[in-house]
């Protein structure tokens, strides 16, 4: 059973960064792409950042500029890292595996921007 494991979400101010990691049980190199998507109060999930297996890159055009997704095949682990930090970015983020017949969550890690 794959398991994903978040870190690295908390509190930051506005403009402020921080930065999210996705560790996978099993290989890296096991997943089509990896991801991250954000859920808001009251809002439905949405795409943050996806990383495909050949390192093609996709972001929302909210995020664009701000966020950097990467992947360390070595550490089985994405990394989403996010500056300027902007209170609407405020949400539950998970991590995202997609392999061509399933998809894998993880348990999802807070953010969130306030001062």
């Amino acid at each position: 059973q794959v398991q994903l494991v978040e870190s690295g979400g908390g509190l930051v101010q506005p403009g402020g960064s921080l930065r999210l990691s996705c560790a996978t049980s099993g290989s890296i190199f096991s997943f089509r792409a990896m991801g991250w998507y954000r859920q808001a109060p009251g809002k439905q999930r949405e795409l943050v950042a996806t990383i495909t297996i050949g390192d093609s890159t996709n972001y929302a055009d909210s995020v664009k500029g701000r966020f950097t997704i990467s992947r360390d095949n070595a550490k089985n682990t994405v990394y989403l890292q996010m500056n300027s930090l902007k209170p609407e970015d405020t949400a539950v983020y998970y991590c995202n595996a997609a392999q061509i017949v399933r998809t894998y969550w993880g348990q999802g890690t807070q953010v969130t921007v306030s001062s």
